[in-house]
């Protein structure tokens, strides 16, 4: 393996800064990186090798101009296949949008190029976001670098496993309900999902307008925050897009601290369907934030047992009417159009063909749930124990800074295992959907490994809504905690591809 894939992203920037190695070199590594282990991790649906080795030569001759480069200038990136970008395949893991070349870029793809960040490829993924194992992409599964039996988190696998495989040292993923912090938490990587609003999403294929959040995805907590910071902000084009200062993530990823600290510990998010590593990891992180100088607060949040319920009625609801406009009348598939059908019958023909199980499952719940009759007494109730929710956590950091949790409740499951039993499935974003719920921000980062399958477990961290530096500021002396304990990053104890 190339040295240059092992540095950190912002190694990585520093040496294209100073000229010690090219943005190409760098991006040549990668993609030679991806070429030898991809075909068993299944990170990439589409790798844009003349596209990124294009931008990366475009970045060598701004340092050779003597332009001032960007913190995260010629550094590769994996972005998740849920973002247009122009002139590349952007299948959002569905048959139904396959082939199809967006005409624009999403704001989080031009910020990304204005950045000068090379862009390899896009990443596999749950089909539209639906999922948590990747195991729902039309293009199937991807495999988790520890164990490439077992799922790498979902909807967004194929990030968090580039990640993992060292095929990048930064992803894009997104979050509606833990899709970018339950991938990070079964990889051993880092990933956040910003305050609602705070990352814009146009051109992010929508899945559930309300609950949906781009965000990134590392190996470590600075590389985050510099990749946070450079796709965060307003964005004119997105109505839901918080027009304030992005918070100063950076400044708190390189000062981590949580001396006077006050860390909240919520008893609903343990019990029942717990992995006992996972809670012994957990307990570990909480003794250590204790040592650090934490203040240790224990909360009740007694509506958090209804999230996962009122989340599944939300999501689904939103997405029935995202999805309609997936009709075979304007792009991506289109099937039975010979002459003799009418606009109903293709778009029919189309939609069962191009949609897959969990999708149809998806909508269907969500066209019940708001069909005439049905519409108070289930879309109407979920979203009452939403504000419920909102309120358990503003109750709650009346009393503390952040709150902690595992992110999920238990290591990467075999593939295969849960995917005849959605409930289980749903079972893994039990720690992460309230966050979505209320639009706080939250991140995953890793605790150490549960003895029982050597697997990696999340530690998540919660903050309230543009207060995201309070994630790096606790995750960075967290990271540098535990780093100082093992001696290497968790990444170091993967098994090799």
């Amino acid at each position: 393996m190339s040295d240059l894939t092992r540095l950190t992203a912002a190694e990585l920037a520093a040496r294209v800064a100073d000229g010690s190695v090219s943005a190409v070199e760098t991006a040549e590594a990668h993609l030679a990186r991806i070429e030898a282990v991809d075909e068993k991790v299944h990170a990439f649906l589409h790798v844009d090798r003349e596209g990124a080795l294009a931008q990366a030569r475009a970045v060598d001759e701004r340092r050779a101009a003597g332009e001032r480069l960007g913190p995260l200038a010629g550094v590769p990136l994996a972005l998740k296949d849920i973002f247009t970008t122009e002139g590349v395949p952007t299948t959002v893991g569905s048959k139904i949008l396959e082939g199809w070349l967006p005409p624009y870029d999403a704001t989080v793809t031009r910020r990304l190029k204005d950045a000068g960040i090379v862009i390899l490829g896009k990443t596999n993924m749950d089909e539209f976001a639906m999922g948590s194992s990747t195991e729902n992409s039309a293009y199937g599964p991807t495999g988790n670098p520890w164990d490439l039996t077992r799922i790498p988190g979902g909807s967004g696998g194929g990030s968090a496993a580039s990640l993992a495989s060292f095929q990048a040292p930064l992803a894009i993923g997104t979050d509606t309900g833990g899709s970018i912090r339950q991938p990070a938490a079964v990889t051993g990587t880092v990933g956040v999902k910003p305050t609602y609003g705070g990352v814009s999403r146009y051109g992010m294929v929508a899945f559930s307008s309300s609950l949906d959040q781009g965000g990134p995805c590392a190996r470590t907590v600075l590389d985050a925050a510099l990749l946070h910071e450079a796709i965060a902000g307003h964005d004119p084009l997105d109505s839901t897009s918080v027009d304030a200062p992005v918070p100063p993530v950076v400044e708190a990823a390189r000062n981590g601290t949580v001396a006077g600290l006050r860390v909240g510990v919520v008893r609903e998010f343990r019990g029942d369907g717990f992995q006992a590593g996972v809670l012994q990891r957990f307990d570990e992180s909480v003794e250590l934030l204790r040592s650090l100088g934490a203040e240790v607060v224990e909360l009740s949040c007694p509506s958090f047992d209804r999230a996962l319920a009122a989340y599944y009625l939300i999501a689904p609801s939103e997405c029935s009417s995202n999805l309609a406009r997936f009709d075979a009348m304007r792009y991506g598939l289109r099937v039975g159009d010979d002459g003799t059908r009418s606009a109903e019958e293709v778009t029919s023909l189309t939609r069962q063909a191009g949609f897959g199980p969990e999708v149809k499952r998806r909508i269907m719940l969500g066209t019940y749930a708001l069909s005439s009759g049905y519409y108070d007494a289930y879309y109407g109730s979920a979203q009452k124990v939403r504000t419920l929710v909102a309120r358990d956590f503003e109750a709650a950091f009346g009393q503390v800074d952040v709150i902690v949790s595992p992110t999920t409740p238990t290591t990467a499951f075999p593939i295969g295992e849960r995917v005849d039993d959605p409930m289980a499935m749903y079972l893994a974003d039990l720690c992460t959907i309230p966050v979505n719920l209320a639009g706080n921000s939250a991140m995953s980062l890793p605790c150490g490994l549960a003895p029982e399958d050597g697997l990696p477990v999340g530690l998540q961290i919660i903050a309230p809504a543009m207060a995201d530096d309070r994630l790096y500021r606790v995750g960075a002396a967290v990271e540098a905690a535990y780093q100082a304990r093992w001696g290497h990053p968790i990444l170091e104890e993967a098994p090799a591809l």
